[in-house]
């Protein structure tokens, strides 16, 4: 495995609010990162959406399943277990998801791919039974 992909999956896994300036490390000053919500470019403007992410959750740690890597391009496949106080009565949330990396000397082009849905939406009351029912129906 290349350092860049080493550094980012082991960081990954020990991430949490009081390590966010190990994104420096991992990451390229013209990162472009991009999830189902967002969209960034620059290192500044990600350790940013990371400090608000960390500074809502009870607890939020990676586990990472698989690397796939060729040519300065990787997939790692993750889970994600995290608690907010506010979603699922504050217990503890588990979301599957994949990661597609591009990188040198570290990782410049980053692109999460996970269920908003089982993130978010299915845990908050109302909208989840919605959510679910939506999800049950289109599955038949």
């Amino acid at each position: 495995m290349k350092p860049a992909l080493t550094v980012f999956c082991r960081e990954y896994q020990r991430l949490s609010a009081d390590n966010l300036s190990v994104l420096r490390e991992i990451y390229a000053p013209h990162i472009h990162f991009q999830d189902p919500s967002h969209e960034l470019s620059g290192i500044e403007a990600l350790v940013r959406y990371f400090e608000g992410l960390f500074s809502n959750v009870k607890h939020c740690q990676f586990e990472i399943e698989q690397v796939m890597e060729q040519e300065g391009e990787a997939f790692v496949r993750w889970q994600m277990r995290f608690s907010h106080p506010k979603l699922n009565g504050g217990s503890e949330i588990c979301v599957p998801g994949l990661s597609h990396l591009r990188f040198s000397e570290q990782i410049d082009f980053h692109r999460d791919y996970f269920d908003l849905g089982a993130m978010l939406y299915e845990h908050i009351p109302v909208m989840g039974a919605l959510v679910k029912t939506l999800k049950r129906r289109l599955s038949q």
